[in-house]
């Protein structure tokens, strides 16, 4: 992180709470929110990326770190989608003002998700980046092996080999209070214009899940845009030109 940015970034303080790190540009509505994924913070590509182009254009923007995350306090094998939807939702109370799109990337298309469903009058539109909601559903009915899943009731916690880094730990808390936030089972109450990108070749979260998110939206604005050579992250040159597109076409 450059210096500049370092000085950019402020601290929301909660009592008997971490202290949760974000950044936030003033600007006109609707703002920007960027909501990052499992394990990553708000220094990636696409969050800073899509800052640059909504400062250019004189809107807010608001990217933050959920506690464990980047530079917020708090252990990251202690939280839970619960956790870190409390998290944003306490940024984005504390630091945004009037409409606002929610661009969620993986594990924070989950947050934004909840998030409009607990804001319904302040969020205004939806971008879902490799969208992730239920994940932890989806490992215990058969991303995990049979002995993966023993380890993780045995011993509480499964330290997942990834792509992008050092095994990731899957605790048994993190599954069970998921368990709290699925979202696919029924209706998702959100009637504003929704837009999900997804790589068909994504490792990590199949593309049909997306899919799956446009069925039980209750909005009828809702596009899927399938990006075929792209890949989880969605992070390529043309990838973010993409992104900032479909954020731009949702601003009047």
């Amino acid at each position: 992180m450059s210096e500049s940015d370092q000085s950019r970034i402020k601290f929301l303080d909660r009592p008997g709470q971490p202290r949760l790190a974000y950044c936030a540009s003033p600007g006109t509505s609707p703002g920007i929110v960027f909501l990052g994924g499992f394990g990553s913070d708000m220094t990636g590509t696409k969050a800073t990326a899509l800052e640059d182009a909504a400062v250019a254009r004189g809107h807010q923007f608001l990217r933050l770190d959920y506690r464990g995350h980047g530079q917020s306090e708090g252990r990251f094998v202690d939280g839970t989608i619960g956790d870190w939807f409390a998290d944003a939702l306490a940024v984005f109370d504390a630091t945004t003002a009037g409409p606002q799109i929610l661009v969620g990337s993986s594990m924070g298309g989950w947050i934004s998700l909840l998030l409009a469903r607990a804001r319904p009058q302040r969020v205004k539109a939806l971008v879902g980046i490799a969208a992730a909601p239920d994940f932890t559903a989806r490992l215990m009915s058969g991303e995990l092996s049979a002995e993966q899943r023993e380890t993780l009731q045995r011993d509480g916690v499964l330290y997942r080999p990834s792509d992008y880094g050092d095994p990731m730990p899957i605790t048994l808390k993190l599954v069970e209070d998921g368990n709290n936030h699925l979202l696919l089972n029924r209706t998702i109450p959100f009637a504003g214009p929704v837009r999900l990108l997804h790589g068909q070749r994504d490792p990590d979260v199949p593309w049909q899940i997306s899919l799956k998110i446009a069925e039980q939206l209750e909005s009828g604005n809702v596009r899927v845009t399938l990006i075929k050579d792209g890949d989880h992250r969605l992070s390529r040159t043309q990838d973010i030109a993409l992104i900032i597109r479909t954020v731009e076409d949702l601003i009047p």
